[in-house]
């Protein structure tokens, strides 16, 4: 039996409660809990999504940093106070949920993903094995099997990740395992120079993942995208022999379904006809556009993606599950996940247990501590339906046609894009709605309107152009 470094030596420097009671007053702890859902259900749910409050309290770091009173000290605060840090917290913090925040691919709110989350919070479990989580371990196998039925896919595997940067990494490495699977026992050493394929477009988590697995960012080799931002396919082809001859082998490519900035869907069937003519994993990167599946008016813009070996999809974007919500799922059924990952910890994977030991799903990963991320996309999903889904793409569809119509009947619109981080800092100071905005290319700052939120109206969208008017009218 496991036991803490306890020493009895020194003096005490606080009186401890009787050690036959628990150090936690759970009357005390509920009715702290209980005000504090209060001010979150007024700030944040209440005010926090009316567009006559404002998306962000702005206020320069170091004045934030005194209002808040961040300094930690050795005296506990009193029931009040803390709720007063509660209601500072909510306050000062963008208001995500707000129909005029639309400067990420995530928020909004969709009330019974968030009640999955709060009980995610509350049961505080832990997914690595049936016996600490049997409910989830159950729950997570049908939602990741639902949403490969969606791929096309009637076999598989895959599990929920810290993330789509996370999902892409666990993709490279399942490639690498699969071509090179000594690489688990003898580490790099030995490998020939890999390379991996992804378009000019692509998220940067692919380098990213690249310096994390020691690939090495100098072996991503980015192929060209189209006048639309879709990769080449032709150019793919050409890259993957040249590198060949070069002495590299390439073992994976990275497609993207809805690219971060311009929203673009790279042409999976060719891609694939490209990948399995050279005998590369081929994985899609559809951690924006993968929700398309649902909609039978836009899922042909991820025709193909049946093809593909992984698929990383956040259902925390256009969905609105709430963050954290991403998977990572594959085509294989040879248990490729488990093999590449697995430790066979004996004091949480025991072969002898009273239950089918394959529902210990915990050795798939690289983590062992995994928060649960399938609640709140399972309970919204029995709330709305697939169909309820398909509602939410559509419409998001809809608003960014209605906003593209909109914006080429005022004429120099853009002209203001040219001042727009002059525009940024007064949208954000003022409080009225938040958008992001970047440079393409050797093409002038523009503004990513992000629009998926099942808050948003055809009035959000006037609003955005009225405003931008209006902040930079005199720039």
């Amino acid at each position: 039996m496991a036991a803490a470094d306890i020493s009895s030596d020194g003096p005490e420097s606080h009186t401890l409660r009787d050690l036959n009671e628990p150090l936690v007053d759970h009357t005390e702890g509920q009715l702290f809990l209980t005000d504090a859902f209060k001010i979150m259900m007024e700030e944040v749910l209440c005010k926090g999504t009316d567009v006559k409050h404002k998306v962000c309290e702005w206020k320069e770091p170091e004045e934030l940093a005194l209002l808040l009173d961040l300094e930690l000290r050795a005296k506990g605060e009193p029931h009040d106070k803390l709720l007063q840090r509660v209601q500072d917290v909510a306050k000062y913090s963008i208001k995500t949920s707000h129909p005029r925040f639309m400067n990420q691919q995530f928020g909004g709110v969709d009330y019974h993903a968030l009640t999955g989350r709060f009980l995610t919070e509350a049961l505080n479990t832990n997914l690595y094995t049936y016996e600490v989580a049997p409910v989830f371990v159950l729950m997570e196998a049908e939602v990741l099997r639902g949403l490969r039925q969606l791929i096309g896919w009637t076999e598989g595997d895959g599990l929920f990740c810290p993330g789509g940067s996370a999902s892409n990494m666990y993709a490279m490495n399942i490639a690498r395992y699969q071509h090179f699977p000594d690489v688990k026992s003898q580490g790099l050493f030995g490998l020939p120079r890999l390379n991996i394929f992804t378009s000019e477009d692509s998220h940067y988590s692919v380098k990213k993942g690249a310096a994390f697995l020691g690939i090495g960012t100098d072996n991503v080799i980015t192929v060209e995208v189209d006048e639309g931002g879709r990769m080449i396919p032709s150019d793919l082809d050409e890259k993957i022999k040249l590198a060949k001859s070069q002495g590299g082998v390439p073992f994976f490519v990275s497609c993207t379904a809805g690219t971060t900035v311009r929203g673009a869907f790279d042409l999976l069937d060719c891609i694939a006809d490209v990948c399995e003519k050279h005998k590369i994993w081929m994985h899609v990167d559809a951690a924006w556009g993968g929700s398309v599946l649902f909609s039978k008016q836009h899922s042909h813009l991820i025709k193909g993606v049946h093809r593909a070996n992984s698929v990383g999809w956040n259902p925390h974007k256009m969905l609105v599950a709430g963050l954290q919500c991403s998977a990572l799922l594959l085509k294989d059924t040879e248990n490729l996940l488990r093999r590449c990952h697995c430790a066979n910890a004996t004091y949480l994977f025991q072969q002898d247990k009273f239950y089918d030991v394959n529902l210990d799903v915990g050795d798939k990963t690289v983590q062992c501590s995994r928060k649960v991320d399938c609640l709140k996309l399972w309970l919204m999903w029995k709330a709305v339906g697939s169909n309820g889904f398909a509602d939410r793409v559509d419409k998001s569809f809809h608003h960014a046609r209605y906003l593209v119509a909109q914006m080429k009947k005022r004429e120099g619109f853009q002209i203001v894009f040219e001042v727009a981080p002059a525009i940024k800092e007064r949208m954000m100071k003022q409080g009225t709605m938040m958008v992001g905005y970047q440079p393409l290319g050797n093409k002038v700052n523009f503004f990513r309107m992000v629009v998926f939120s099942p808050l948003l109206s055809q009035k959000d969208m006037d609003f955005f152009l009225d405003e931008i008017e209006r902040l930079g009218k005199d720039l």
